[in-house]
């Protein structure tokens, strides 16, 4: 199990070493949005009306949350338009079997966050800068006081040069290519992100490259993997749509060496491993459906002291369903497996080798203007366990619920 990649033991009570330095990051959580007040005033000054183009499509966002269709923006003359956005949520949950040092119910902000963007011109650049929480399921919950030092308090900044419409480069924190969620809340069918997604990396350090033609979409990237600072991961993503309503995907990459950092968003095994997705879209009038599968796996190595490879296996639909324009329902289920046995040396990478797990996830969402608010139960089972690797303040427990309630803004 990654569990966000913790690199201490869930068994410490005591904070990691990290923790001293988020409050030091909050302060520019806390100037960007103080200044958000001069900006609005002053973009809405420039320019009265913003151009049809305007909803922004970074960051990305599956639905059914929809980004500010007339966000804030300024003329910066000869350096072009700049929009500023953000996303302003709290959540409050309540679980059961909590993890060591967790707790049963609690409330978090867990997005402070202002994205500021320039999304036109042969020179484009992105930044998203501020707090966040990251709620995975099956896995304790980290405020966002501490999540936010895995990425810093500027989770995501990148430069891209588009000499045309069909090819761009990019360069900077990226979003990883891999996997049918990303990685904050609001960008997603549901609140808190899933089993698959927690074996899968979240934001590259690197470079990428993005091409289309037709129904064609291609991208490479060289980056970091697991945030390591190590380049040698290579990326890749091919992308065909069969019509408006329909596209496949397949990504697939992994580690070119053996690396033997580890960090606060670094886990030693996944690092060194692969990652591969077969990913389908469908678009059926108030229905958006994506199934996908995913393997990943682990080679052994006797310089980094993995005696035998392990690997995993899954599958998950995702759906949701539009009432209408303000209202939907957000589903996800989904099973993996980790192969192996604990008496053969396999390593773990879910709740002991050879563990199994499903989940279920309901999300009822509502939307108004740049107002959400949003609630969701969730399930997970989990099956051949090993104790102290498992669910539960002993570690020990096979299952997990939880109800959670978001609410907040998209500026």
């Amino acid at each position: 199990m990654r569990t966000l990649k913790l690199p201490f033991s869930l068994t410490d009570a005591t904070d990691p070493p990290w923790k001293s330095r988020a409050p030091r990051k909050h302060l520019l959580t806390v100037a960007l949005l103080g200044l958000l007040p001069s900006i609005g005033a002053f973009a809405q000054t420039t320019e009265n009306t913003s151009p049809a183009s305007a909803a922004m499509s970074t960051p990305s966002m599956t639905g059914p949350l929809a980004a500010n269709p007339d966000p804030l923006h300024l003329d910066a003359g000869a350096l072009g338009t700049w929009y500023v956005t953000g996303a302003v949520s709290g959540l409050a949950l309540s679980q059961s079997h909590a993890f060591p040092g967790d707790e049963s119910s609690r409330s978090d902000l867990d997005n402070g966050q202002v994205f500021i963007q320039k999304t036109s011109g042969q020179v484009q650049f992105f930044v998203q800068a501020g707090a966040y929480a990251i709620p995975v399921l099956g896995t304790p919950y980290l405020s966002s006081r501490r999540t936010t030092a895995y990425f810093d308090a500027v989770p995501q900044a990148f430069v891209k040069y588009a000499p045309d419409d069909s090819f761009n480069i990019m360069a900077g924190k990226l979003p990883t290519l891999f996997g049918a969620e990303y990685t904050f809340t609001f960008e997603n069918m549901n609140i808190q992100r899933g089993l698959l997604w927690n074996q899968e990396n979240d934001i590259n350090d690197g470079v990428q490259a993005n091409y289309a033609h037709g129904p064609f979409t291609a991208s490479l990237s060289v980056n970091d993997g697991y945030y390591s600072h190590r380049y040698s991961w290579v990326t890749g993503l091919l992308s065909y749509a069969f019509s408006k309503s329909d596209t496949l995907s397949f990504v697939g990459g992994g580690n070119t060496r053996e690396t033997s950092h580890v960090s606060t968003a670094t886990p030693l095994l996944q690092n060194n491993g692969q990652i591969y997705n077969l990913i389908y879209t469908h678009l059926a009038g108030p229905w958006t459906l994506t199934p996908y599968l995913q393997y990943t796996r682990v080679p052994s190595s006797i310089h980094l002291g993995i005696p035998r490879s392990a690997s995993t296996m899954g599958g998950a639909l995702l759906a949701s369903y539009a009432f209408d324009s303000r209202f939907s329902v957000g589903g996800r289920a989904e099973y993996i497996r980790a192969d192996g046995r604990m008496d053969d040396g396999t390593p773990n990478l879910l709740y002991g080798p050879g563990s199994k797990a499903w989940s279920l996830t309901l999300t009822p969402t509502y939307q108004y203007n740049v107002l959400f608010v949003r609630g969701e139960l969730s399930y997970v089972k989990a099956s051949g366990t090993t104790p102290g690797l498992a669910l539960g303040r002993s570690l020990d427990r096979n299952a997990q619920s939880r109800v959670m309630l978001e609410a907040g803004v998209l500026f």
